[in-house]
């Protein structure tokens, strides 16, 4: 019997249908854009994005005819929340994190819910995208939506919803949410009187890996699955990744290189509060059981789908009629060394550790003789940039990164794992299935229908390694004079960027 993986993200679904040793036999993808209604507004299409995910289901399925799946999984995309109804009809759009959307509450709540007292509860900081502001600005502005939707679900859930189980979140993604209580895996009375947020409007919480329902019958007659099919809580997706390439343990970190690059660094215990808090960073449920992980994070992989479609635009579609691999041309034109272009990726609100939104990208150091690929380059070392400077500041907190594994799209470029990899210091580990979070999901779909009888199990089962990228010293060096000039530009413009962000809301 086969495993399905399904992994929704904030550009694109896809599903793909897993040995049980981790073989692919067939998978599926589809891409979408969410939309920008207003300024500042980002949204995706829920009704739209669930017609994609079935369609991506029933690829992946013709392909396990032979070998019919025995469970199912979803990985997905944080914070954002789909409300439905209790007969499973989509109510309305999904508000994605970096909406801005929900910033009127902040104040207030963060007076009542200051870091000393929200982080024991629940391992987060309070910040505008969670979805608890979402889901404050929906009561206020949209109170006939929000008293018809029956649940406010995550996309995890969500998805497992609209094929038939009940309404159920795992951990993971429930913190994502600013109302979960980590120690005791539940919604947080505390939290929920002080938001005013109904525990009726979520679906209960349970531990990743577990089975939550079956696929309904007419679902599984549409998409082309088994009936009965067991349907299992997931994860976030950053935590998915990290269970496909294997990251259970200590001294490991996910570097996700999708929509976001994210760093997810695992550790057995909840590290001092004030350590963390100092440094933006939260701490969540592993889907591992006993385990936690952190995020370090900037919309790095959202920077370069947005320098394809601004400077390649023609090339993208010739690629794609052609079923070319359009980032692969353009990190071609990249140069050798060093970009003489720095880039500030503050294009969107930027992560850990000080939550930026009141700033701009910046392309500094262009001249006439600038190429497209001096551009593009600038963009992936601007983004390592950013997240090193946040993993350069983890010794106080105890998590320790020895060694990074390299997932998502971007893992698939040789050159732009050299690059990270050269610019931190530390070996990137690339697994064989770089799509770790269809695979993670996979897994913990065994899991949870009794394939394998712990993590630890699935992962010597279904993860396998493919490459080690070590620092080249000598370009270490090269990255670590041009990170000294990259860590001043902030300082230099934040005062001037502010301002300029001020006035293209006004």
């Amino acid at each position: 019997m086969s495993l399905l993986g399904i992994d929704v993200g904030t550009t694109g679904c896809k599903a793909v249908l897993f040995s049980e040793d981790g073989r692919a036999l067939g998978s599926a993808y589809e891409e979408y854009d969410w939309s920008r209604p207003q300024p500042g507004w980002a949204e995706l299409d829920a009704l739209a994005v669930w017609e994609k995910v079935k369609r991506v289901i029933r690829g992946a399925a013709v392909a396990g005819a032979a070998d019919p799946p025995r469970a199912l999984a979803i990985s997905s995309l944080g914070e954002a929340v789909v409300p439905v109804s209790a007969r499973r009809e989509v109510l309305g759009p999904s508000i994605l994190n970096f909406d801005m959307r929900g910033e009127e509450f902040l104040q207030d709540l963060g007076q009542r819910l200051p870091s000393a007292r929200l982080y024991p509860i629940n391992g987060n900081t309070l910040g505008n995208h969670y979805s608890l502001t979402k889901l404050l600005w929906t009561r206020a502005h949209q109170p006939t939506l929000y008293e018809r939707a029956d649940k406010f679900l995550l996309w995890g859930s969500f998805v497992s919803f609209m094929l038939g189980a009940e309404p159920a979140v795992d951990y993971s993604l429930a913190n994502r949410t600013l109302l979960f209580d980590l120690e005791r895996g539940d919604w947080s009375d505390e939290l929920l009187a002080e938001a005013g947020i109904e525990r009726a409007k979520l679906p209960r919480t349970v531990p990743s890996g577990t089975a939550i329902g079956t696929l309904a019958p007419a679902v599984a007659r549409e998409l082309g699955l088994p009936a009965g099919l067991t349907i299992v809580s997931g994860a976030h997706d950053q935590c998915a990744n990290a269970v496909g390439c294997g990251v259970i343990e200590e001294g490991l970190a996910v570097y996700g290189m999708g929509t976001y690059i994210c760093i997810t660094p695992v550790f057995r215990t909840r590290r001092p509060a004030q350590a963390m808090i100092e440094r933006g960073l939260n701490t969540e449920h592993h889907a591992v059981p006993g385990a936690y992980v952190t995020f370090i994070y900037n919309p790095g992989g959202a920077l370069v789908k947005w320098f394809r479609d601004t400077c390649a635009a023609a090339e993208r579609d010739a690629a794609r009629a052609a079923r070319r691999d359009i980032y692969a041309e353009l990190i071609a034109e990249v140069p050798a060394g060093p970009s003489s272009v720095v880039v500030l990726p503050h294009f969107a609100p930027t992560g850990p550790p000080a939550f930026i939104a009141d700033s701009a990208g910046v392309l500094a150091g262009l001249r006439l003789e600038t190429t497209r690929g001096d551009i593009l380059k600038g963009i992936l070392e601007g983004t390592a940039f950013y997240l090193k400077e946040c993993v350069d500041g983890l010794p106080p907190t105890g998590i320790r990164i020895e060694e990074f594994r390299a997932t998502g799209g971007g893992s698939k470029s040789d050159t732009w794992v050299q690059l990270s990899a050269d610019i931190f210091g530390r070996p990137f580990v690339r697994p064989a299935v770089t799509e770790a979070g269809a695979l993670g999901a996979a897994l913990m779909a065994g899991v949870g229908c009794g394939v394998f009888g712990s993590f630890e199990e699935g992962v010597q089962a279904m993860v396998r390694l493919e490459r080690t990228f070590e620092p080249d010293p000598a370009r270490q060096a090269q990255y670590g004079r041009r990170f000294a000039l990259y860590a001043r530009l902030w300082p230099l413009m934040a005062d001037y960027l502010r301002e300029l962000t001020a006035a293209q809301r006004g």
